[in-house]
């Protein structure tokens, strides 16, 4: 992350709120157009499917202040956070309750006007006509409680739309209706069915599409209910019970079998299998012991732990899912910019489209026929529908990020998501992605050129060095140090060189640890011995850190480092090359050592010695290609590439600067799940474009269709109704649709 970038972090908060009484996509676009006129707003992302907002603020700006503009556009809205979570659902459950409530009541209303209407048709003339139904009184009783009582929300919304110089859906349903029920006063015609038929299957509608969202959105806000409420903290010998909130990192925490781990930390005593299918998609418990890692809200097994705190708070790795996860649905794909753009226009379209299809229907085609050309202006207003418009990608980027962060992906945005189902080629790093990460020394020899001292008091300097570092190379080095029972000394100052090593000097020798270039910038070379040694490594595909010390003592040591390759590797770069996506190795380590790598795993295209910048130079060479590229990386060396790249994939074991650069991100570092992330892409995209071309295609077919007076009022009111719950429903399908075939 560039300095510009930390200094807007620095000044800025970002808070996701939940949304309550949205009707459409136009209702969306008024909010993000009222949020961002808001002084000290940064950015506004607003989520129709999901209902919910993402703003970006500087500090100065608070949250009640957003609360309340968000009310004076004529919404209701939540800070989306734990501690609001009940009120949040309690909220959002009352006003699904209250749409199926006020459809209920205008069902009853209006059965018997509907019941009125289609008695007339022919093929159900054997059904009694009562004189009553056909009353314009009767009617009106009926009807107007439906018009004014049960529809006043849609004034309400209509009005507050107007107000703000916008138009939604409602201002077409109230047109349409009002326009409907004015004429059954003043006309020789009675339309009082058509208004209270059209205003309950509108309801309908509504409360179907607004259920399915409900559920959908559960995996989402579930995470937020893994973090357990209450702790139990080590204190003075004593295991004292606090809140959650109130641990801090440090301290000791006792965790039962069959409690959640309350933060992220390591184990400092105990043993027990974890369940961490919930973030990770692991579908076996994982043995842990002592030393080893636990995640947030995750479920201990049988066995009691003591746990050191190590991440608390927004910093575990399960808030950084829902952080993730929140910025990612309010991110918008490309293609839904296009559908914001046609939403922004539609409303104004559909009623100048009425008004010119009664004046041609009026003059030039019914013989100034008033009751026709009024009917089929009603009927275009009416089943003109934006919401499925609005709904199309939204709701499947909603489903399909739902399902990948059950499976342990993340996508750090929306385009991540619609982008990875175009890849052609993906770059492999070595260390921590091909293999497990955790390297081992299995070798090492010296080359003592003038060294009166202990060479273990050098192999302690170059120990203590190595443990300034996250590398996993660094890791095996002070592994080996514990092996062999050096003596850690003082913390030493270390300098990093990008792509080279480390430094450092004490009691006046200077100190280097990393690639062979490096070390021979000391004038300092192997012996012919050593030499013979590191060829034999090399030829069994081992990795060799080279470290040397010069001043008033001189001296070469050579570490010859294994990682065994990850079990899933082989099989999902065969199965990755079946599906046509080239692979490629790019590795800092030697050529040897990659061809060795490549081999197993069955890459053909491998490059060695590469520093992060040859990385990123390489992959400049692809992009020359007009490929579509992805990397997948886990180190700090890794950082630059993922950010060149179309898409970047980390590995969740790696560097943190990685997984913040990355765009998509796997938890439990696994192969496999690139595969899947692929297969959610595809499909996702295959998936919006299914909903973007139903939605589109229905208005522009469906429209037609009701000016040429096609389709009654009601008719028209129903398709529009269910045309947002068939691209909810379609969707939906993606929930079980997304799995590896390996699987």
């Amino acid at each position: 992350m560039d300095t510009q970038s930390d200094l807007i972090s620095l000044s800025s908060k970002s808070q996701t709120f939940s949304l309550i009484g949205m009707t459409c996509a136009n209702c969306a676009l008024r909010i993000e157009r009222g949020l961002s006129k808001v002084p000290g707003v940064e950015e506004v992302r607003v989520n129709f499917a999901r209902e919910s907002v993402y703003v970006t603020t500087n500090k100065d700006v608070s949250d009640e202040s957003l609360i309340q503009k968000i009310k004076d556009l004529g919404y209701s809205a939540i800070l989306h956070d734990g501690s609001q979570l009940d009120l949040e659902d309690q909220k959002q459950r009352a006003y699904i309750k209250s749409l199926k409530l006020r459809f209920f009541i205008s069902c009853i209303l209006s059965l018997p006007l509907f019941y009125g209407m289609v008695s007339h048709f022919s093929f159900l003339s054997f059904l009694p006509m009562y004189q009553l139904l056909m009353e314009k009184w009767f009617q009106a009783l009926l009807a107007t409680p439906v018009q004014f009582g049960i529809g006043f929300p849609f004034y309400l919304s209509a009005f507050r739309a107007l107000k703000n110089r916008g138009a939604n859906m409602d201002l077409l349903v109230v047109l349409g209706t009002s326009a409907a029920y004015g004429f059954s006063w003043y006309g020789s015609h009675l339309y009082f069915e058509t208004s209270s038929v059209l205003i309950t299957f509108i309801l309908l509608g509504k409360w179907l599409e607004h259920s399915i969202k409900a559920d959908s959105s559960e995996g989402i806000k579930s995470l937020l209910k893994l973090k357990p409420d209450i702790s139990h903290i080590e204190r003075n010998d004593l295991v004292i019970d606090l809140p959650t909130d109130y641990v801090r990192e440090g301290d000791v925490l006792f965790i039962k079998s069959g409690e959640r781990f309350p933060v992220d930390g390591k184990i400092i005593d105990g043993e027990s299998y974890v369940d961490e299918s919930m973030l990770t998609g692991e579908s076996f418990p994982v043995q842990k012991q002592k030393g080893d890692t636990i995640l947030t809200g995750t479920i201990n097994g049988n066995g009691s732990l003591r746990v050191l705190a190590t991440k608390v708070g927004k910093d575990t790795t399960l808030s950084n899912i829902i952080q993730s996860v929140e910025i990612a649905l309010g991110t918008k794909a490309p293609i839904q910019r296009v559908a914001d753009q046609i939403s922004s226009y539609f409303v104004p379209l559909v009623i100048s489209i009425a008004l010119i299809n009664f004046f041609i229907y009026y003059f030039l085609i019914s013989d100034e026929n008033f009751i026709q050309a009024f009917e089929t202006s009603i009927a275009i207003l009416v089943i003109a529908c934006p919401c499925a418009l609005g709904l199309a990608t939204p709701i499947s980027l909603l489903v399909a990020t739902d399902r990948a962060a059950k499976r342990g992906i993340l996508f750090r945005n929306a385009e991540a998501l619609e982008t990875v189902a175009k890849i052609t080629k993906i770059g492999f790093d070595k260390t921590g992605t091909l293999t497990e990460g955790k390297p081992t020394v299995v070798d090492w020899a010296y080359t003592p050129i003038n060294s009166p001292s202990s060479i273990s008091h050098h192999l302690s300097v170059l120990v203590m060095m190595e443990s300034q570092s996250e590398h996993p190379l660094a890791k095996a080095i002070q592994q080996f140090g514990k092996v062999q029972n050096v003596k850690l000394l003082t913390r030493v100052t270390v300098q990093t060189q990008a792509g080279m090593g480390l430094s450092a000097v004490f009691n006046q020798i200077e100190y280097r640890i990393g690639n062979r270039k490096w070390i021979e910038s000391l004038e300092l070379f192997p012996s012919s011995e050593l030499e013979t040694k590191i060829e034999l490594w090399q030829m069994r595909g081992k990795t060799i850190v080279y470290a040397a010390f010069a001043g008033k003592e001189n001296g070469i040591l050579v570490f010859a480092i294994e990682d065994p390759i990850r079990a899933t590797a082989r099989s999902a770069i065969q199965t990755l090359q079946t599906m046509g996506i080239e692979t490629i190795l790019l590795t800092g380590d030697t050529v040897e050592t990659a061809k060795r790598v490549a081999e197993q795993v069955g890459i053909k295209r491998f490059y060695g010695n590469l520093l992060p910048q040859d990385k990123v130079s390489r992959m400049d060479e692809i992009f020359a290609q007009k490929d579509c590229t992805a990397m997948v990386g886990d180190g700090i060396n890794d950082a630059p590439v993922l950010a060149k790249v179309h898409v970047g994939i980390a590995m969740g074991t790696g560097s943190d600067v990685a997984i913040r650069t990355a765009d998509v991100v796997l938890i439990k570092g696994d192969l496999d799940r690139i595969l899947e992330l692929i297969l959610i892409g595809k499909q996702t995209v295959s998936n919006i474009r299914q909903n973007f071309i139903w939605a589109l295609g229905y208005n522009l077919v469906g429209i037609p269709i009701a000016g040429m007076g096609l389709l009654a009022p009601w008719l028209s009111g129903a398709a529009m109704a269910f045309s947002s719950v068939s691209v909810v429903l379609n969707a939906l399908r993606l929930k079980g649709k997304v799995k590896v075939s390996s699987e």
